[in-house]
């Protein structure tokens, strides 16, 4: 009887062995690419690590008790900036938007790029704590011994006044770091054409 019927089931199971394996790492690769989206998209839903919630508009609805909102600011060595917060704290009702402001100064002899990260702390506050308008979402640029003032319009959700893991929640901080921008360059470059295209824009008007 010949051996070739069992050779090619072995061939088979060897095929599909092999290609399940290759579909793992794939998979694998795939999921790695992925995770720091993903990661980032459910820190954002669920406040998870002390990650701030965005919002339009403050809410209509408002409850008298009280949140202490502090505010903390640092830089990363590579920035050559000055950054800090214009007040230290504010006290506002649930559901009332604060306003609030930080001054970032370029201490270099050249234009520099900086992004912020943030974060509020205790984590768990993260998921109630909504800012209208940021500078957090965009990279800022400042020219050499620029000084500009950053606002920051916030609220804290009503419904944090029922949530009973928040009972003993009466201080909120919210911290920003500046880092230098990894994408500096492409930022001064196209920063620099636009403001050559202004100036020819006004030259020729005039």
């Amino acid at each position: 009887m010949s051996d070739r019927p069992k050779n090619d089931r072995l061939k088979r199971k060897n095929r599909l062995f092999l290609g399940g394996l290759f579909g793992l790492v794939f998979g694998m690769v795939g999921l790695a690419y992925a995770s720091v989206p993903l990661y980032a998209l459910f820190c954002q839903v669920t406040g998870f690590g002390g990650t701030t919630q965005r919002a339009d508009a403050a809410p209509e609805r408002q409850v008298d008790r009280v949140i202490k909102v502090r505010f903390n600011a640092d830089v990363n060595n590579a920035l050559p900036w000055r950054f800090k917060p214009e007040q230290r704290e504010l006290t506002v009702k649930l559901g009332e938007m604060g306003l609030a402001a930080y001054q970032a100064a370029n201490r270099a002899d050249r234009p520099t790029v900086g992004t912020a990260l943030y974060n509020v702390t205790p984590d768990k506050a993260g998921k109630y704590f909504n800012k209208i308008e940021c500078f957090c979402f965009t990279e800022q640029v400042l020219e050499p011994g620029q000084s500009v003032d950053m606002p920051v319009a916030f609220f804290v959700d009503p419904a944090l006044a029922e949530d009973p893991a928040m009972e003993d929640v009466t201080t909120i901080t919210l911290s920003y770091t500046f880092f230098r921008a990894k994408d500096e360059n492409q930022v001064l470059a196209q920063h620099a054409a636009q403001a050559t295209g202004a100036t020819s824009t006004g030259t020729a008007a005039n």
